[in-house]
């Protein structure tokens, strides 16, 4: 039978889309996309804060950590800020003062997982993918802790972020798994992200409410 023909045989199989592997029903994934895209606007909006604002949730976020992380010889996996996520970097350089190896992640190639590459305080920087700031000769690593910026997260903890799909495609390949934190400012809870065969959830998600979810 030729790939256009639409009579005869059996029922046609919608599930025959292939996402990074997956297979997924076109007309479920175009739904889940609108909505996700419509989300990512909303929370992307409400997370524009007041500077005083932003700083005190932000604070708020990294007593969070302080709390549920004892960072001396972990290998950390954190984040350079864009697109109004919280800036953890006084955490990071504490944590670096602390023992931990911190890293941050980088798209060494698009569409592929992403590599995380060690980071400290006064270490030399470059612009890499989307002009991410990602350090110059940081030796590659494999982290203990991922910690991940939320712009949404559903109620059984899978994120909704930036769209790129990178930090999914990592988590599912990384061995060891990694304790994986999501990160957030308040009122990014959703009841779900229907999420899709390919998505990971968090282990556990902290926001700056005080809100902490583990699954």
């Amino acid at each position: 039978m030729s790939d256009d023909e639409t009579e005869g045989g059996s029922a046609p199989c919608l599930a025959h889309h292939l996402v990074d592997g997956h297979p997924v029903d076109p007309e479920t994934a175009r739904d889940v996309a609108r909505f996700r895209r419509a989300e990512r606007a909303r929370l992307g909006a409400a997370r524009a804060l007041p500077a005083e604002a932003r700083a005190a949730a932000t604070a708020r976020l990294i007593d969070g950590l302080d709390r549920i992380i004892a960072p001396a010889g972990q290998a950390i996996g954190v984040y350079w800020p864009i697109r109004g996520e919280p800036d953890l970097r006084p955490w990071m350089a504490r944590a670096h003062a602390a023992g931990a190896r911190i890293l941050l992640p980088v798209i060494a190639q698009e569409h592929a997982p992403l590599e995380f590459h060690g980071w400290s305080p006064r270490c030399r920087m470059t612009r890499g993918v989307w002009d991410i700031l990602v350090p110059a000769d940081g030796a590659p690593g494999t982290p203990d802790i991922v910690i991940a910026p939320l712009l949404g997260v559903d109620e059984k903890l899978f994120r909704l972020g930036n769209g790129g799909g990178y930090y999914d495609r990592t988590l599912a390949r990384l061995t060891p798994p990694p304790r994986v934190i999501g990160v957030g400012f308040s009122g990014c809870l959703l009841p779900t992200i229907y999420p899709m065969p390919w998505d990971v959830p968090m282990s556990e998600v902290l926001l700056s409410d005080g809100t902490h979810l583990r699954r």
